[in-house]
């Protein structure tokens, strides 16, 4: 799967799309890639407020159980209920309807601090 140029992306692997100051968190297809089969996603509390780095969800699969950390700072105003419904949507759709959770961030700025597409691909190479 090729690597979306329009997302930034943490070294531990979790990627965000800002939409103004909304942000969406997903994990990569590399990381689900490594994690194999999905079977279970915890979701963040709706109102729960984080700094970048807090472990936010946890994916776990037949291999591991994985936290999910907030690339940025921000309060969680929705996670993905299809995702609880149907795990695998992080295998499958890992940028699309396998999305985790977003959140309203503090600074949309610090997502400047996250690699782009090829500082990832070079990461994970």
């Amino acid at each position: 799967m090729n690597i979306p140029a329009d997302l930034r992306y943490c070294a531990s692997h979790e990627w965000i799309r800002l939409d103004g100051d909304i942000a969406t968190v997903g994990i990569s297809d590399h990381a689900q890639a490594e994690l194999t089969d999905v079977v279970f996603v915890e979701l963040p509390t709706i109102g729960r407020k984080v700094d970048a780095g807090d472990p936010t969800a946890v994916v776990e699969s037949v291999k591991a159980a994985s936290d999910i950390y907030a690339p940025i700072g921000g309060e969680v105003i929705e996670a993905n209920d299809a995702v609880e419904a149907d795990p695998s949507l992080v295998n499958t759709d890992p940028y699309g309807k396998g999305w985790i959770f977003k959140l309203r961030v503090k600074d949309p700025a610090d997502a400047a601090r996250l690699m782009d597409a090829s500082a990832y691909q070079s990461h994970i190479a």
